[in-house]
């Protein structure tokens, strides 16, 4: 375990700490002690910017399943890096906050920041991890803590529902990435992204190249909320402010991002590839940007802005992999493309975690976000006005402010993929720059929304559940920090380009690189009056306009269907598998155990019936067998016998004799066929089974004798003959033919030498099965504390009588 290897689990140990720093400095708010942690790492992850600027990687391996090729690898490149740096920076910010924001009076904080940490460290195993298998125990860890993160008012069925709706649609994501995954290993024989990359050429031919694609990229479009799978992200907004500020806008949501772009240079060669994943972004930015404008809740708004952003970023991964689909590369389609893309990603978290935290601050003072309720704010908020002006004018594209930058690249990439005339980009290309425009042009309006619906207007006090003040200073700190970044990276751009974008971009398409070569970006943020600026300008121009109209034409959203939504139909999908899994479970749940030993054994017979069938895997073969003799057919016999007595036996006692005649027959067998230490065993077994039997059935009433005809059951008949037939068929196969050596010689050989017992049975229970035997042992004792509790509850029951 290497340092690095540390630093991703470090989280999970560190939360182990937390509930007994609530529990014994019960006067010291958790979350000090929790910040130690995010700034340390954060001030790692910093020391490696020298080595990723010079096209150097970092990797260390901890074994873990090396049989199987899974180990858990660390990897820290460029991407990988950026990552890391946001989940630990951003993290910090939001610890900080939430100090103020929760109280310690009134919050479960050991809940709270255990869960927080648990996604922190689940953020940095997904991003640092080389073997998908480890990437993907990682992926379900953040929708696990995200899910109690979501849920941490769990007395709030919004809360719940939230937490729930997150949790099944991310889940549903992940278990299909994991196909892809399994897809990829079967084409590349690997684990490893790294030496999947280094196949590339071999496996784009592979028939189960684009099936992995489509199931990789649903994991990456539920984790970031793409359309259709976007509908989680609203009703996750139930969350805390600190959780949404951290996981809705700079990591969790990001997640789908990393894996779109981590597995750009398997993937982003083909036209599937450009198309899924351009569509889908272009779809989700004009989807989501139309959407917030209609909302009124200002986390409502910021929801479908989130969705909005994604798409954007996402459309842009997906049009800068055109680059790879040309024969000769131009730097100048991809660059500007992905370079927008993963500026555009770091920009996004410093204005919408901004937001999100005003937000708060705006709930947290005034006790409501709804902004029909707010208004005139300014006055007595100035600093939280200020910097929602500089976060809601960085996400609308303005200058100068960062967003306006990032907008101005990814206009840019929108028109220059019309110049191309491969994967029919000379025609359909031409809706790329609309569909942006007009997405800009909403986005436009709802980060007016965001501003001018709150903090200018008619002052209602009457309407607040409190009087409206500004945050404490504690409080403001992370948000101002944020705003401040919106402004320094307009200014100096230059601060990311060499540090953290061109290592990133090399990440994400090595192959394009060749020697020494290195991606140069330069990021300025006049470029004269070209299309791009006249683009913004009408953006500007079109979206102040209908902002200021908007009560004129706002009435457009009453026309859309209120029962035919994504929302409606999840709710409707989940109903009808509680109905139905309800039905289900009745009609198969009968009480009866003799049901359910039907079912099991006519799924015995069905499966393991065709699989001898299909596979032809019936052999009957007698040359290895030894002949039966009289002695082996006589205790055949008995054993015949001695099973049909049990069944018809009318005396409990004559029945247990009749079992014991069997299992002691058995034991005779073992003794013909030369096994003193099987049939000593047997005999013991057998002795106290037919004690124990005696000693219970002796306690219970006689049996009564009285007439009752049985129908015949023709199912059940058919069933017995079923199992008895494929049973045998087994055992008869299975002596006629083997695939390998047989495993017994190796306990002859190796029992007196290895474990130092002579009675081989012995030797393999305690040493060779010496944990399997444990926990039947374990198992043994759990049911027999559970029957002693039951017999004490009895005994008190009716000592109380």
């Amino acid at each position: 375990m290497t340092l690095l290897h540390l630093a991703i689990i470090a989280p999970f140990l560190f939360a182990i700490l937390v509930p007994f720093l609530y529990k014994y400095f019960r006067k010291i708010h958790t979350g000090w002690f929790v910040l130690i942690l995010p700034i340390v790492l954060f001030s790692y992850f910093v020391q490696f910017i020298d080595e990723m600027m010079d096209g150097n990687t970092i990797i260390q391996t901890a074994e873990w399943i090396p049989s199987l090729g899974i180990n858990f690898t660390a990897y820290i490149d460029g991407l990988g890096l950026l990552f890391a740096l946001l989940i630990t920076g951003i993290g910090s910010l939001v610890v900080l906050y939430s100090i103020f924001y929760l109280a310690k009076e009134k919050e479960q904080l050991h809940h709270f920041y255990v869960y927080l940490l648990m996604f922190m460290g689940a953020m940095l195993g997904v991003v640092l991890s080389d073997n998908v298998i480890v990437l993907y125990t990682f992926w379900e860890f953040t929708s696990l803590s995200s899910f109690l993160l979501i849920g941490f008012w769990y007395t709030r069925e919004k809360s719940r529902y939230g937490a729930q709706k997150s949790m099944m649609i991310t889940i549903f994501g992940g278990l299909l990435m994991l196909g892809g995954f399994i897809l990829l290993y079967l084409m590349t024989n690997t684990f490893s992204i790294r030496e999947m990359i280094s196949q590339v050429p071999a496996i784009m031919d592979d028939k189960l190249f684009v099936p992995a694609l489509i199931l990789i990229l649903f994991g990456a479009f539920t984790k970031s909320a793409q359309f259709p799978f976007y509908i989680w992200l609203p009703d996750a907004m139930e969350a805390p402010t600190p959780v949404s500020a951290y996981l809705h806008s700079a990591t969790m949501v990001k997640a789908g991002i990393y894996l779109v772009a981590r597995f750009s240079p398997v993937f982003a060669g083909t036209a599937e590839w450009f198309w899924i994943v351009s569509a889908f972004g272009l779809f989700t930015m004009i989807w989501g940007s139309f959407n917030a404008v209609k909302q009124t809740d200002l986390k409502g708004i910021l929801a479908f802005s989130t969705v909005s952003q994604l798409g954007m970023i996402m459309s842009m991964l997906g049009v800068g992999s055109a680059a790879l689909v040309l024969d000769s590369v131009s730097d100048t389609y991809y660059s500007v493309a992905i370079v927008a893309a993963i500026f555009h990603l770091i920009n996004h978290a410093t204005f919408k975690g901004s937001l999100f935290m005003v937000v708060g601050i705006i709930d947290h003072e005034t006790g409501t976000r709804d902004i029909r309720k707010l208004g005139g704010l300014m006055s007595f908020m100035p600093i939280s006005f200020t910097i929602s002006i500089i976060g809601a004018f960085s996400m609308a594209g303005l200058p100068p402010f960062n967003g306006f930058l990032s907008k101005e690249m990814f206009f840019t990439s929108m028109v220059r993929i019309t110049e191309l005339n491969i994967l029919n980009l000379e025609t359909l290309g031409l809706l790329f720059p609309i569909i942006a425009w007009i997405a800009s042009i909403f986005t436009f309006i709802y980060s007016m929304i965001i501003v001018f619906k709150t903090f200018t207007g008619k002052f209602q006090p009457e309407k607040l559940k409190t009087k409206p003040h500004e945050a404490p200073i504690g409080m403001l700190i992370s948000p101002i920090i944020l705003a401040s970044l919106v402004i320094i990276f307009f200014f100096f751009p230059s601060l990311l380009e060499y540090t953290i974008i061109e290592p990133a971009i090399a990440s994400i398409i090595p192959g394009m690189l060749g020697g020494d070569e290195k991606f140069h970006v330069h990021i300025q943020p006049w470029h004269g009056f070209n299309t791009e600026l006249w683009m913004t300008i009408g953006v500007v121009l079109i979206g102040l306009l209908a902002f200021l109209m908007l009560s004129k034409w706002s009435g457009i959203y009453r026309f859309t269907p209120k029962k035919l939504t994504l929302n409606k139909g999840y709710d409707a999908a989940i109903r009808g598998l509680d109905k139905s899994s309800s039905t289900f479970t009745r009609f198969y749940m009968t009480g009866f155990i003799r049901d359910y030993l039907a079912y099991i054994f006519i799924f015995m017979i069905v499966i393991v019936g065709t699989s001898l069938v299909v596979k032809n895997g019936f052999s009957f073969n007698l040359r290895n067998t030894a002949p039966v003799g009289i002695y082996e057919a006589v205790l055949a016999a008995v054993m015949v016998i001695g099973t049909i007595t049990v069944l018809f036996a009318k005396s409990r006692l004559t029945s247990i004799i009749a079992l014991g005649s069997v299992g002691y027959s058995l034991s005779l067998f073992f003794v013909l066929f030369r096994a003193p230490d099987l049939a000593l065993t047997q005999l013991c077994v057998e002795t106290v089974s037919v004690a124990l039997f005696l000693l219970c059935f002796y306690y219970l009433p006689e049996l009564k004798k009285r007439e009752k005809k049985l129908p015949f059951k023709l199912t059940n008949l058919i069933i017995s003959l079923g199992v008895g037939a494929i049973v045998t068929l087994i055992g008869l196969a299975a002596n006629s033919q083997r695939v390998s050596e047989t495993i017994s010689s190796y306990f002859i050989e190796n029992s007196y030498e290895l474990a130092g017992g002579k009675n081989m049975v012995n030797v393999i229970l305690v040493d060779f099965r010496g944990f399997d035997t444990l926990f039947e042992i374990t198992v043994l004792c759990i049911a027999a504390l559970g029957i002693y509790g039951m017999i004490r509850l009895q005994a008190k029951k009716e000592g109380e009588e």
